[in-house]
């Protein structure tokens, strides 16, 4: 009798053990659980990071790089916050680093910043692009120089001109960031677009300096493939481009071209000198002067020369060339 009663008792006992044990490790699952905001909440958000930047998609996993990059540590909880409602948009934020953790992340669906327009022209040198940045928005132009340096892979032609939606209070390095990141976007379209598979930086710094060459001799779209197949066809023969153009980059941008300036320039800018293109692009460009540096005009084209109306005259001898400059003196006399 005994020994049948052990035997029953103890796999009761058993059962009974092995529920205790699951309803404690569930008790404590859910107490983990309910404490989870609270230490959430513990998690410090950088108090010196960016405060206002630029959000360049709505992609959770793209968001949380951005904020990363601003100085903002971002855990796998953060991400599952961002994602409990809309994801934020595109845009500029303006963020208070809130230390209540819950708080801050919240406060991204709602602090966009104000805004302004500025503008980058076709042609400018980085010099001349930060300078009017500076003006324009009151910051501080080295600033801008150091954090320029710091993203420019061509030296000049890494923004794209245009227009340029801006945060009024964004400081250098987010203004730099916004520039060089939609640059970036807009010639990535662009190779995407006319390339079948990704061309290698030296193709891409060519086809830049071509293009800067290009805006900086004219602005008629119309004119652009034109003095695009000058400059390949003078390449292709083995002749220097001998273009002004190529000598007005960075301070020298808007000089007027001597014959003392080309006796002097000893720098690979100087197309009159040296044959070849420039080392790098000499200002910035347009999508435009891009598609006519990628896709030339087919001619037998060596020499133009500006008129008095803004418009060039094309030549393909040297001597119809000379009798192109004989009648634009002509026309000035008369």
């Amino acid at each position: 009798m005994g020994n049948d009663y052990y035997d029953i008792i103890s796999p009761m006992k058993y059962k009974i053990s092995a529920k205790y044990k699951c309803f404690v490790l569930l008790f404590e699952v859910l107490g983990i659980i309910a404490l989870l905001p609270f230490f959430y909440q513990l998690i410090p958000v950088n108090q010196d990071a960016q405060k206002i930047f630029y959000i360049d998609s709505s992609n959770p996993d793209d968001i949380s790089k951005i904020l990363c990059k601003n100085g903002y540590e971002v855990t796998f909880i953060d991400r599952w916050v961002l994602q409990l409602a809309e994801t934020p948009r595109e845009g500029w934020y303006s963020l208070n680093p809130d230390k209540n953790r819950l708080s801050f992340f919240k406060s991204i669906y709602r602090h966009k910043a104000s805004t302004m327009s500025i503008k980058i022209y076709a042609g400018e040198s980085s010099c001349e692009v930060i300078d009017r940045v500076a003006k324009d928005m009151k910051l501080d132009k080295n600033i801008l120089h150091k954090e320029y340096d710091k993203r420019a892979i061509f030296k000049e032609g890494d923004i794209i001109a245009g227009e340029y939606i801006v945060a009024r209070k964004a400081n250098e390095k987010a203004i730099m960031d916004y520039l060089f990141t939609t640059s970036k976007i807009k010639l990535d379209s662009f190779i995407k677009r006319n390339f079948k598979c990704l061309p290698s930086k030296e193709t891409i710094n060519k086809l830049l300096t071509v293009a800067s060459i290009i805006q900086k001799e004219t602005n008629s779209i119309n004119e652009m493939p034109l003095i695009s197949s000058i400059i390949y066809n003078r390449l292709n023969r083995g002749m220097k481009l001998q273009m002004d153009a190529t000598l007005n980059y960075k301070k020298m941008s808007h000089t007027v071209v001597t014959a003392q300036m080309i006796r002097e320039d000893s720098s690979r800018y100087n197309t009159y000198k040296h044959k070849g293109l420039p080392p790098t692009p000499i200002g910035t460009i347009t999508l435009d002067a891009l598609h006519s540096a990628l896709y030339p005009i087919k001619s037998d084209y060596l020499f133009f020369m500006l008129q008095k109306d803004g418009t060039h005259a094309f030549a393909s001898t040297y001597k119809e060339h000379l009798e192109n400059i004989k009648k634009f003196k002509n026309r000035q006399k008369s």
